[in-house]
């Protein structure tokens, strides 16, 4: 494992050269305001009538078409949604590459799994800062940085790890740590966990619980602060002490009662489901089916996001926000 700070990276490799931050979301917005406070000239490509034009340009950013930004970068970064890679890089970003550019990935996804297919005179970087964009420019603004991935998947300059490392110290993650990895281990790094332990799993163990509560007879209310209200306190010690530390911390009875029965709910069954998973993400079934249901409308995914807008369990945290902002 190599891991880089900031006297490894060298901003002046940048100097001169454009950025073009595509797409002006949370990731784009930060980014690209970084990349202008460390001296960089930064350009945003968005499509005509997208609605995020006008908040670049209201925050002092040249915005052009996708086109017009690749054909005036250096390093050309992909920070619009994964599902869209395939596409806009199709009609709009391909035949305007020119050699010895530098494409700048934030996740692995679109390229490990092949849905963009570059050409060989580009270099392949990704710079994948472990945090959302809002975090990450607070950060920076207080002199500290998130922790990011650095790979390199083609590198047609001779300098593409350089360019990565310069790329990024001028967002900040050098003041924490970059860790090398490849596309592959992101990739598939990335969708597991959040998948099975971060999004998926966290938030179904956390709902089955509250349900299984309010099933036996406690108040909402009740069964709310018993199995989330206190969940970032328990992912901060997490953190903080790990989880052999985290049963130190924490009460006798909690302690025991973990070790009692944890296996009954992470049980063999569950990790069998969990190495599935893993091979169904390795092996491109998940991305060929998530690019197959978004080409035909998500349907059973938004039923899923249909069913979800009116949980008890949100209702009941709602009362609580109301409480405390009292």
């Amino acid at each position: 494992m190599k891991i880089y700070t900031d006297r490894d990276a060298k901003l002046k490799l940048l100097e001169g050269k454009t950025v073009a931050i595509l797409g002006y979301g949370s990731q784009g917005r930060a980014q690209a305001s970084c990349l202008r406070d460390s001296g960089l000239n930064v350009v945003i490509g968005l499509p005509p009538k997208n609605k995020s034009r006008a908040i670049g340009q209201k925050e002092g950013f040249e915005v052009l078409s996708v086109a017009n930004c690749i054909e005036k970068s250096d390093l050309i970064c992909f920070l619009f949604p994964d599902h869209l890679h395939q596409e806009v890089f199709q009609e709009q970003i391909q035949t305007h590459l020119r050699p010895n550019q530098a494409l700048i990935f934030a996740a692995a996804f679109s390229l490990h799994f092949k849905l963009v297919k570059p050409p060989q005179f580009v270099d392949l970087v990704l710079v994948a800062p472990h945090a959302p964009g809002t975090i990450l420019r607070k950060l920076f603004l207080e002199g500290k940085g998130v922790p990011a991935f650095l790979a390199v998947a083609q590198d047609y300059s001779g300098r593409a790890k350089l360019f990565g490392l310069a790329y990024a110290k001028a967002i900040g993650s050098t003041r924490a740590f970059v860790m090398e990895t490849t596309f592959e281990r992101e990739a598939l790094g990335d969708l597991f966990g959040e998948q099975v332990v971060l999004c998926g799993g966290l938030a179904e163990l956390v709902l089955a619980g509250f349900e299984t509560l309010v099933k036996k007879g406690l108040p909402p209310e009740n069964a709310y602060l018993e199995t989330l209200h206190q969940l970032d306190l328990l992912a901060n010690l997490l953190k903080a002490k790990g989880v052999g530390g985290m049963y130190q911390e924490i009460s006798l009875l909690a302690a025991y009662g973990s070790y009692r029965n944890r296996h009954r709910i992470i049980g063999q069954r569950v990790r069998k489901q969990m190495e599935k998973i893993f091979s169904e993400i390795k092996s491109g079934k998940f991305a060929s089916d998530f690019m197959r249901d978004y080409r035909k409308g998500l349907t059973g995914f938004n039923k899923f996001l249909a069913g979800n807008k009116n949980l008890l369990i949100d209702r009941t945290a709602e009362k609580f926000k109301k409480l405390l902002a009292e």
